[in-house]
């Protein structure tokens, strides 16, 4: 699929991957102790969902290049928001070291293709 040819925000890579790792994380917070419900669980699920949405935002605001990277630039440092929560995760023996791993090294491909992204806002813009 071409940028061109993008119809939604759906059809990015980046919201599809950044949509499937908070999924993965809803499910894994699931087993969290009781007594993080109200801190880390609600943190690390709060910071994860709102990449995606961040993405969505920006793909809809992308006429205007500004706002574009601006809310790309919020989901980026959402998702660094969400590697730091994963960190206490795994420290706090919530979450196995390979999970994180797997987890870390998603949203590090997130950051990846939104900074691309963030560099050649143009390319995402809509045809007239």
């Amino acid at each position: 699929m071409t940028y061109s040819e993008l119809r939604g925000h759906r059809d990015l890579k980046v919201f599809q991957l950044a949509y499937k790792l908070a999924m993965e994380i809803f499910n894994v917070s699931k087993a969290f102790p009781k007594e993080e419900k109200y801190s880390l669980t609600d943190q690390i699920r709060r910071s994860s969902r709102s990449i995606a949405a961040n993405i969505a935002e920006g793909f809809r605001k992308r006429q205007y290049p500004k706002m574009f990277v601006s809310k790309l630039a919020d989901a980026d440092g959402e998702a660094t928001e969400t590697q730091v929560w994963l960190d206490f995760a795994k420290d706090s023996e919530y979450l196995l070291p390979e999970k994180h791993q797997e987890l870390i090294k998603g949203y590090e491909e997130v950051g990846k293709m939104l900074g691309s992204m963030m560099s050649m806002p143009e390319k995402f813009m809509p045809i007239k």
